[in-house]
């Protein structure tokens, strides 16, 4: 069997072990941000990968098989005789044009965990020599240059031909401080389609946007609940009995969270005074709800692909056949992430909304925009803007990637998902979504120093107030407020653990 040994050096966090069959999207997040490391690959699934590799080679050797005895697209009639050694490399050379800026390191590496795993599976058939160099590579902190566009959603083919060029030594890696890149090794006609093959980059930057997203989206319950205290709002739309009365999962587990948030009761008794909050209170629950339902629904069909032996064509072991198939067609994904985003995006309209209300009189009975008492201070006005063209941009990324179409390979491929470029709008949406709850952490907890009010003490709610009020600027008068931006959007992480 192949085998490169990891670097058995110290190493901090978790280990990893790749089996094609339990890769979970944290698990992908934390060895992309180095929080984890791999371990060897499982030796079942790396045998299983070795066999495939010599079914596919024989299958090759006395057939048509796609790719590999043949070109591929438009091509995919041309045969190519079992002499002409340079096919597959030819292959990945024409195939490495992604262009654009290199991608961070984090997505990168995001890719080789998930194509490494995916290979363990064991129906593309490639050298397992592959598998062993990508997760060396990833433990040593080495990862191949790679552009950002190259793909639409019908696999990350540009992507992955620069990195079997890097693994073959004919492309640059990165290095992180102390890492190496992995010794090169020899690939041949039969593996560079079987590497290619893969939506892995789009796979992998999904489970990180999942990661921070989800993060996010957890750090909001307490920030809406600071916001809910200043303004001394009611808690009755988060009963137990409401939510039993429409019983989405998401929504009653969000009026869970607020209530465990908050100590109050599961049938919480009227507040005095007005009847009922505007929406940015009063609907958390069914519009926070959705998004926490589009997150589990994200999680579940990327636990699917990063497990799944996807490529075309399908190397069936119990068969001896070449299947050629769509299963490269990334729609589960590209859809599941346009929901994702637009069930974000209305979570981060409801924060710009609380912003507002901090900033009214009515409802926080202090002055205007929560100025100090100088005539005509303007305390947080400026965050209800900068906020706005925050989620200005959201809107933008959050436009649904699978609109779009085009047709490819002289008509062969006539229909795409864009599951690529929906993947890098989920992340470009974690920064603004960032700074959209940062805007509000401000103004929360300003309102709540100028009441003198802070949560009860036996709440879980008093520590969020305690971490962000230690944390932010006490001073009142008018200033820049951009570094108390910059300080809560730093906090919300750890907000998200409460």
């Amino acid at each position: 069997m192949v085998s490169h040994m990891l670097d058995s050096g110290p190493r901090t966090g978790r280990r990893v072990t790749l089996d094609g069959t339990g890769l979970h999207s944290a698990d992908i997040a934390a060895l992309a941000q180095r929080t984890a490391h791999p371990t060897a690959p499982d030796p079942k699934a790396l045998a299983r990968a070795e066999e495939s590799w010599e079914t596919a080679r024989r299958l090759a050797a006395t057939g048509r098989v796609y790719g590999r005895s043949t070109g591929v697209g438009a091509n995919r009639t041309e045969d190519v005789g079992a002499a002409d050694a340079d096919h597959g490399l030819r292959l990945l050379r024409s195939h490495a044009g992604a262009i654009g800026d290199p991608l961070p390191a984090r997505e990168v590496r995001a890719m080789l965990a998930v194509r490494a795993n995916q290979l363990l599976a064991g129906g593309a058939g490639l050298n397992p020599a592959v598998i062993t160099s990508l997760l060396a590579a990833l433990d040593a902190g080495a990862h191949p240059v790679v552009n950002e566009h190259g793909a639409v959603g019908t696999g990350d083919l540009a992507a992955l031909a620069q990195t079997g060029l890097a693994l073959a030594g004919e492309h640059p890696w990165h290095c992180a401080s102390g890492g190496r890149a992995p010794a090169p090794i020899t690939l041949d006609n039969n593996d560079a389609l079987a590497l290619i093959s893969s939506n892995a980059l789009t796979l992998g930057q999904a489970a990180l946007a999942l990661d921070e997203l989800r993060r996010l989206l957890a750090a909001a319950l307490p920030v809406a609940a600071l916001s809910l205290l200043a303004v001394g709002g009611s808690y009755e739309p988060f009963a137990e009995p409401v939510m039993l009365a429409r019983p989405h999962p998401g929504s009653a587990a969000a009026a869970t969270r607020l209530r465990a948030l908050t100590g109050v009761p599961p049938r919480p008794a009227p507040p005095l005074g007005r009847i009922q909050d505007p929406y940015g209170f009063r609907c958390i629950p069914q519009i926070h709800g959705p998004a926490l339902d589009a997150a589990d629904t994200l999680d579940g069909v990327l636990t699917v692909e990063v497990n799944a032996a996807a490529e075309n064509p399908l190397i069936s072991i119990e068969d001896q056949a070449a299947y050629h198939h769509g299963n490269f067609y990334a729609a589960h994904a590209a859809l599941a992430l346009d929901a994702f985003r637009l069930a974000a995006l209305q979570t981060a309209q409801l924060s710009t909304a609380r912003l507002a209300a901090l900033s009214e009189p009515d409802f926080t009975r202090l002055r205007p925009f929560l100025g100090d008492p100088a005539p005509a201070s303007s305390g947080v006005m400026i965050l209800e803007y900068a906020a706005g063209a925050a989620l200005g941009e959201m809107r933008a990324v959050s436009q649904p990637a699978t609109l779009g179409h085009t047709v490819l390979s002289r008509g062969v491929e006539e229909q795409a998902s864009f599951a690529s470029l929906g993947a890098r709008q989920t992340l470009r949406a974690c920064t603004s979504y960032r700074q959209i709850l940062a805007c509000e952490l401000v103004a929360a907890v300003r309102a709540l120093r100028m009441r003198s009010l802070e949560p009860d003490a036996d709440v879980s709610l008093a520590a969020v107030y305690a971490v962000a009020a230690d944390a932010l600027d006490p001073r009142m008068e008018d200033r820049p407020l951009t570094d108390d931006v910059a300080v809560a959007a730093g906090l919300l992480d750890e907000v998200a653990g409460w």
